[in-house]
């Protein structure tokens, strides 16, 4: 019954946006190379909608439909950019994008879509222990430059030398030009696979963060409010289960 329910408010909700004068707006999504979450299948740093895959890519391309929302995705980097593009234009969003208490009232979010561990890691080898954030202090540490993982660590006190890519802190690992990298679980293996590198190996586990849609705070919560009651629908039916379970 309870599921019931929650498909007829998605029916009134549509049915309410459709007749409103919000109905003419469109979403411009944007999104990263970040496997496994949101990639371009031909390994692009640009890429169209038909060109995109990942458990995120999948998940809002299907609250997208379901949602009935005119909307474009496109792939760029770097996120500091595509992050500065959400934040100023109207009508525009971002993911995978962490929720944080300094990001909350910057953006209206959606979500959570999937959840990520932040981990760092070291090169294959190294004898290098971690027990703590404290003790990443001791050590060089490479970060993509306004990802979360290492915005967080930045916030702990942790110096943290950022890259453009993250790919390039896989290259600096390697080459010992870092001591360690911050990235996450899910990720650090595409990544350094689609850059011909060794597996790095995880030394510590730092904090967990749930990835989001970020919308432009222009964006009306007519729409938002479809949107998060469509994607709770779909995650009581388990189509986001499903989706997630392709790629994780």
């Amino acid at each position: 019954m309870r599921y019931l329910s929650g498909l007829v408010g998605v029916f009134l909700l549509m049915s309410f946006y459709s007749t409103a004068s919000q109905a003419v707006e469109k979403l411009y999504l944007l999104t990263e190379n970040y496997p496994p979450f949101n990639m371009s299948i031909e390994d692009k740093n640009f890429a169209r909608e038909s060109g995109i895959d990942g458990v995120s890519a999948e998940i809002v391309k299907e609250l997208m439909k379901r949602s009935s929302i005119n909307y474009s995705m496109t792939l760029r980097s770097p996120w500091s950019r595509i992050y500065k593009m959400a934040l100023e234009k109207s009508n525009y969003g971002l993911f995978s994008t962490a929720l944080t208490d300094e990001r909350k009232p910057l953006f209206k979010w959606v979500g959570p879509l999937v959840a990520n561990d932040l981990i760092v890691l070291k090169k294959a080898g190294s004898t290098i222990q971690v027990n703590s954030i404290e003790d990443l202090k001791k050590y060089r540490v490479g970060g993509y430059k306004g990802d979360i993982s290492s915005e967080y660590l930045k916030s702990k006190g942790v110096p943290v030398i950022e890259a453009a890519l993250d790919k390039h802190n896989a290259e600096k690992l390697e080459a010992g030009r870092i001591d360690l990298w911050a990235s996450s679980r899910f990720s650090a293996p595409f990544i350094s696979e689609a850059a011909g590198l060794p597996q790095a190996v995880p030394v510590f586990t730092y904090t967990s963060v749930d990835f989001y849609l970020a919308l432009n705070r222009n964006v009306s919560d007519e729409m938002v409010t479809l949107l998060q009651s469509t994607l709770d629908v779909m995650k009581r039916e388990g189509k986001v289960e499903e989706l997630t379970e392709n790629y994780l």
